[in-house]
């Protein structure tokens, strides 16, 4: 049988998503059930098992398939760009109502009622989606009001499908000083190919999760000649946006933030441990 992705393809030997009935062995193969995401933002691992590092991160109101339930995970496959992968059953709930709006600010608060000068329960990351269901004035100030009457400031949310075709550089460049963190993927920790994705989900576009997927397939390839903003570099491991011909975008763990840098200096800088780069991409408008 055909050895597959892991990382995009649901299997093990006791199970299987049914759509890889025939290419993969497994006892059984099922359809999965959909579920949401009810937390903030919760790791995705390719093993249940806490002690391991993330592979990426799901955010608030994102859905998933669920092919499996034991010992307090889940294992899902996330609808938005098909990463597999385990998360604690108490992040995901059952529900049919679909999210209404996304939060398209870095980070933005949850309050438990419409006033800035009460407790917030939670940090929401952009990307974050939530079902808004009315608003609500305190001291001239406009929330958008949620089931719970939760409330999160009406400015930082737009309804879903909003931003479509949006520069997604100029998206990247709000990210600016996000601290990095492996596999993350939120306005509260971020990894290079993270950034590239959601700032891309925030302009109406779809990518690949990780580099090397983004390298083999997003967008079509140009030569290095070719640069310019909102093309994209790799490097073994690593990939940076272009903000114009001279300066990349990119998350890294040299400051450990996302950061600006001259190209020709981060070539210099990276080349002593991950040589030249491997590729530059043009994202398909």
């Amino acid at each position: 049988m055909t050895l597959l992705d892991r990382r995009l393809h649901a299997y093990r030997p006791d199970l299987a998503e049914a759509g890889l009935q025939g290419k993969v062995e497994a006892l059984r193969f099922v359809d999965g059930k959909p579920a949401r995401v009810a937390v903030p933002v919760i790791g995705l691992r390719a093993k249940p098992d806490l002690a391991l590092g993330i592979d990426t991160e799901l955010l608030l109101g994102e859905d998933v398939t669920v092919f499996d339930r034991a010992d307090g995970w889940c294992w899902v496959k996330a609808t938005s760009d098909g990463y597999v992968g385990y998360v604690p059953e108490s992040a995901l709930v059952d529900d049919d109502q679909a999210p209404t709006h996304i939060v398209t600010v870095q980070r933005t608060f949850l309050y438990r009622e419409p006033e800035l000068r009460k407790p917030y329960n939670a940090i929401l990351s952009m990307g974050s989606r939530v079902r808004i269901v009315g608003e609500a004035e305190t001291r001239g100030n406009h929330y958008a009001m949620l089931e719970d009457g939760t409330a999160i400031f009406a400015k930082h949310v737009e309804p879903i499908g909003a931003g479509s075709r949006r520069d997604y550089v100029d998206i990247a460049i709000r990210f600016l000083e996000t601290p990095y963190l492996w596999g993350g993927r939120s306005g509260l920790g971020i990894d290079c190919s993270g950034l590239v994705q959601l700032s891309m989900l925030m302009a109406g576009r779809s990518a690949p999760r990780d580099t090397d997927m983004q390298a083999a397939g997003l967008g079509e390839p140009i030569d290095r000649a070719e640069l310019r903003r909102g093309d994209l570099v790799f490097w073994k491991g690593h990939v940076a946006a272009m903000e114009d011909p001279e300066t990349i975008v990119h998350a890294n763990g040299h400051t450990m933030t996302v950061a600006r840098e001259n190209f020709e200096a981060a070539i210099k800088r990276i080349g002593w441990l991950y040589e030249q780069p491997t590729g530059y991409r043009r994202p398909v408008i």
